[in-house]
């Protein structure tokens, strides 16, 4: 069983990520988006759910301004509330002002029917915070999508409005993509040490230097997609 610093730690590090990280740079332009999202929005008092719950990396950029904070997920942690799937949510319509779920939809056998869940729950112009998988090697065998906008568009079609927003451009996508690779391919601990302290942070580096400066809106090979789907 995790522990509840464990897993503090883990959405810590998920919202601030380090230069060490290999998903870097998809994860400090998350929390740029989602924090512009919320500020946008200027709600208090607002209920929230959070699918895939078990680590609440978001959760602090609405502290101060929920009523409650429901965590979903299939894995037990000591911040998860319900057990459960997107797919057969099981909680009452029309519930939520505010629905998080990122990562979590390549897992579904069915997206659409998930989305229409999160439609389902979400109170009349309620919000999704969402991010997709991309531009990523597969990391699980239980994986199995990656989404583009216009497949995105499919899958929300049932909300009022959707915006979608790369987590950064291709440039970032790339650089991304290769310290993940690189990761991966260093099996062994010394090397695997040694490149997440020197290569990795390299890449993080460049990859964000090179996205502010060329500032291309080319996003064909952006690594994650973050959405804003309005009911």
């Amino acid at each position: 069983m995790e522990t509840l610093e464990f897993v503090r730690r883990q959405g810590h590090e998920r919202l601030h990520p380090s230069l060490t990280n290999p998903n870097y740079l998809v994860l400090s332009r998350r929390r740029e988006i989602f924090s512009r999202w919320i500020e946008a929005r200027d709600e208090k008092d607002i209920t929230v759910l959070d699918v895939g719950g078990r680590i609440q990396p978001y959760r602090s950029l609405l502290e101060g301004r929920f009523r409650s904070y429901t965590a979903l997920d299939i894995q037990q942690s000591p911040l998860v509330d319900v057990r459960g799937s997107a797919e057969a949510l099981p909680l009452r319509s029309e519930a939520f002002d505010i629905v998080i779920c990122t990562q979590v939809f390549e897992y579904f056998a069915e997206p659409s029917i998930a989305a229409l869940e999160i439609h389902r729950v979400l109170k009349p112009a309620g919000a999704a915070l969402l991010s997709f998988a991309s531009f990523y090697p597969r990391i699980a065998e239980e994986e199995r999508w990656r989404f583009l906008p216009n497949g995105l568009r499919y899958v929300l079609r049932h909300f009022r409005r959707v915006e979608i927003v790369p987590e950064g451009s291709s440039i970032a996508g790339f650089s991304r993509a290769c310290a993940v690779c690189l990761t991966m391919f260093a099996k062994f601990a010394v090397p695997r040490k040694l490149t997440t302290w020197t290569v990795v942070p390299i890449l993080n580096v460049v990859g964000r230097l090179a996205d502010r400066a060329v500032r291309t809106t080319n996003n064909e090979a952006s690594g994650n997609f973050s959405v804003l789907a309005e009911k």
